[in-house]
């Protein structure tokens, strides 16, 4: 592949759709080595894959032993990228050749920075200091316990909790965008539905919408199955309507539609952007593992 050498016994190409699984299960190895647990799913990678301003062939390099996927690196936005190498293959120097090749790549697209999120003080993370990546914030990853009481919380009067349709899609999209856009930029609605309505394996109750008393939506949440878990993966309430119970509601429900539909425990991932920690805190969450994004100037 143009522009990188890879380690000797290593060959480097771009990836491909059906390398989806293998990514996978890069990075969910990784994922146990580092933080105790994997979370990553193929239609993880397939709902990035599939963004329609995302290409793939010239945003991914994968370096191979033979057939096998040894480690990879993501260019997933043009400012954030991620890397996986598999445990067995650590110590090689492969965190090195990806870095730099998301570093050349980032910087031959006109980017300021790159970024990426990696565990707190394992491997990546100390490779990222080393290249003199700063620090920008904490993330954390938190569970509600398998048989922990989910405690209903009342919404408030006229509101109501409902799975939106197929053509409240748009709203959902302005919901969640609006209130995430207050520390990143918005992502296109093609880009969006890719993830969410497009994700491989979406059903109805994934996407639920909040309304109040005169039907107008003011917030939204997407939870989806991910094995024997519950994946909050997006909760969003409109600044407006903010401290009056609603994303206490709406998670609660969340996790309950999550339990009705087979999970035994619940997940979901948060920043010291958001200050929600406290919140899903209190509604019995505990942190798992904490992350951090780190970011070098280029």
């Amino acid at each position: 592949m143009k522009d990188v050498e890879p380690p000797e016994g290593l060959t480097a190409r771009p990836l491909a759709l059906a390398d989806a699984a293998a990514v996978a299960e890069v990075t969910a190895a990784e994922e146990v080595h580092e933080v105790g647990e994997g979370d990553t799913t193929e239609e993880d990678i397939v709902a990035e894959w599939q963004r329609p301003s995302y290409d793939l062939a010239s945003s991914t390099l994968g370096l191979f032993a033979g057939d096998r996927l040894v480690a990879y690196a993501d260019l997933v936005r043009p400012d954030f990228g991620y890397t996986g190498v598999h445990p067995d293959d650590h110590g090689r120097g492969l965190r090195d050749t990806l870095f730099g090749w998301l570093e050349t790549t980032a910087r031959a697209r006109g980017g300021a920075l790159i970024s990426t999120q990696v565990p707190g003080g394992g491997d990546a993370d100390r490779r990222l200091e080393a290249r003199g990546y700063r620090v920008r914030w904490t993330a954390w990853d938190l569970e509600l316990p398998a048989g922990t009481a989910i405690v209903t919380q009342p919404l408030p009067a006229g509101h109501a909790l409902r799975d939106a349709r197929a053509d409240e899609h748009e709203l959902v999209w302005t919901v969640v965008e609006d209130a995430f856009s207050e520390w990143r930029d918005r992502q296109p609605m093609a880009d969006f539905g890719a993830m969410v309505w497009g994700r491989p394996g979406h059903e109805p109750w994934n996407l639920r919408l909040c309304t109040d008393a005169a039907g107008e939506a003011v917030g939204a949440t997407h939870v989806y199955l991910s094995g024997d878990a519950g994946y909050v993966a997006r909760i969003a309430v409109r600044r407006d309507r903010r401290g009056h119970g609603l994303a206490r509601a709406m998670l609660a429900d969340a996790f309950a539609l999550a339990r009705s539909h087979g999970a035994v425990r619940c997940y979901l991932s948060t920043d010291s952007r958001t200050g929600a920690l406290g919140l899903y805190e209190k509604v019995g969450m505990v942190v798992t593992s904490t992350w951090v994004n780190r970011a070098l100037d280029l």
